[in-house]
């Protein structure tokens, strides 16, 4: 998936694993960009009796790198508090919750949002309020509303929001993972000559992540404050117009947990305690970075380090694993594939959209590359107006406002990043290949098709802030 349980230890910790980074220019604001950054991921929506929220000893963060050294220059931090308003009781809420400060919401979480730059630190709001998760029609009744009114403006005229939103990526987990045994890819078997033992009658892919909700930290800014000094963010072959976006998670570096036994009367004297720096534990930028191109042996370890040291990596890209196995996995679609992979050339198109973004040159009338260090940032151009007619293959469909130029809710990720891998974009780079015809085919079939921002199974998104849709409700979702 775009990075649910991507790595071995993380995975074991969802409060601190990110799912998805998200970074556009907002549709229905265009001065301003939106920056998403998803946790907590998988979530069944009938969760109780303790449902899901962020980690109070998480430090959550969206890094922004102006000047495409591979270093934040603004970032955005985020801490969480939990409290019991209600007490004693075993219940999230103990009767419907109208408002946020209804008597009768017990677990809720508040938390304060600060911005790092070049000008130093600034708390820019406080005690701000998180909705409570959609458990169901009778004790979170008009959820959409209830959760509109934790959207607040804060200095500069920031928009902010965090809770619970649906999942906005869609992915077939099934068959992506039963060595891409992708359903839809098998009405193709007759032009390609494809014939795979897994499936005898092609079908539609299946949404794994239909009905699954995320917890969502949202950003509303205005170009100029992500923007290096000076520049304008208004021609797209300006390389001063490009932003690169990631999030982290940190954690104290060391955890004490008293033995002792409980004290009823005191509980805080049987928590546990938290103490030392920081220490990144989770990190996203580009979807399926570190799921489909870094082993497993690397996967934490690739989750700790920062994108300025990301050359490291180069060769995971150079040579992606996936791009050797397709051939195998589909005999006789992919010959062209198969003879790139013989050459031993390297694959620099996916070096360019991942680590360094697209070069003057490559793609008429468009770059988004703002600088020469190589990190895997997520890279959009600001000066990219939003698409009148959205294309959710983003580049490869001719969107740029879409993916790899930032990436928008509704961004068929998988779909491109598959037809990348599997040739499509090597082209760019070298004038003499030709794609095989499949590697412009090739999907998972989750996507309800280019003109089509709707996804099979997924909530609706919103045509304005957060985006992200409504969270699917317990009750309804175990009906």
């Amino acid at each position: 998936m775009s990075s649910h349980r991507e790595a071995p230890e993380i995975s074991k910790d969802p409060v601190a694993d990110s799912a998805d980074v998200y970074a556009f220019v907002s549709p229905d604001n265009p001065d301003t960009v939106t920056l998403i950054a998803t946790y907590v991921p998988l979530q069944e929506p009938a969760g109780g009796p303790n449902f899901y929220e962020f980690g109070d000893d998480v430090v959550y963060e969206i890094h922004v790198d102006n000047d495409g050294d591979g270093r934040a220059d603004v970032r955005y931090e985020f801490r969480f508090k939990s409290r019991n308003a209600v007490g004693n009781t075993f219940l999230y809420n103990n009767g419907p919750i109208q408002s946020l400060d209804s008597p009768n919401w017990n677990r809720r979480q508040t938390y304060s949002v600060a911005r790092w730059s070049k000008n130093g630190y600034q708390v820019l709001g406080d005690n701000l309020p998180c909705p409570p998760c959609n458990i169901g029609p009778l004790s979170t009744p008009n959820y959409a509303g209830l959760a509109q009114g934790a959207v607040r403006t804060i200095g500069d005229g920031i928009k902010v929001y965090a809770g619970q939103r649906a999942d906005g990526f869609y992915v077939d987990l099934g068959s992506v993972f039963d060595l891409a045994d992708l359903r839809p890819f098998q009405q193709l078997h007759n032009k390609y000559g494809l014939n795979l033992p897994g499936l005898n009658q092609p079908a539609p892919g299946v949404n794994a992540l239909a009905n699954i909700n995320v917890h969502a930290i949202a950003l509303q800014i205005p170009k100029s404050q992500l923007l290096r000094r000076g520049a304008k963010g208004t021609d797209v072959m300006d390389p001063s117009s490009v932003i690169g976006v990631w999030t982290t998670a940190s954690r104290r570096a060391a955890t004490i947990r008293p033995f002792v036994f409980p004290d009823f009367q005191n509980p805080s004297n049987t928590m546990t305690v938290s103490t030392g720096p920081n220490v990144q534990v989770s990190r996203l930028a580009n979807p399926l970075v570190n799921e489909v191109l870094i082993p497993i042996e690397l996967k934490d370890y690739w989750n700790r380090q920062m994108p300025y040291r990301d050359k490291q990596f180069r060769d995971r890209l150079l040579k992606p694993e996936l791009a050797q196995l397709l051939p195998g996995l589909y005999p006789g679609v992919f010959p062209n594939l198969d003879q790139l992979n013989k050459s031993g050339k390297p694959r620099t198109d996916l070096l360019a959209i991942l680590h360094t973004g697209l070069p003057a040159g490559v793609v008429e009338g468009f770059q988004n590359s703002g600088g020469k260090t190589e990190a895997d940032l997520l890279r959009l151009n600001v000066a990219v107006p939003p698409a009148a007619t959205p294309n959710n293959l983003g580049v490869v469909g001719g969107d740029f406002a879409g993916f790899p130029n930032g990436r928008r809710v509704y961004d068929d990720v998988l779909t491109i990043e598959l037809r990348a891998i599997a040739g499509l974009t090597y082209a760019l780079v070298d004038k003499s290949f030709t794609p095989d015809g499949a590697a412009g085919a090739i999907t998972d079939g989750t996507s309800g098709g280019p003109g089509d921002l709707t996804a099979r199974g997924t909530e609706q998104y919103l045509p304005n802030f957060p985006y992200l849709g409504v969270p699917h409700d317990g009750y309804s979702a175990a009906a």
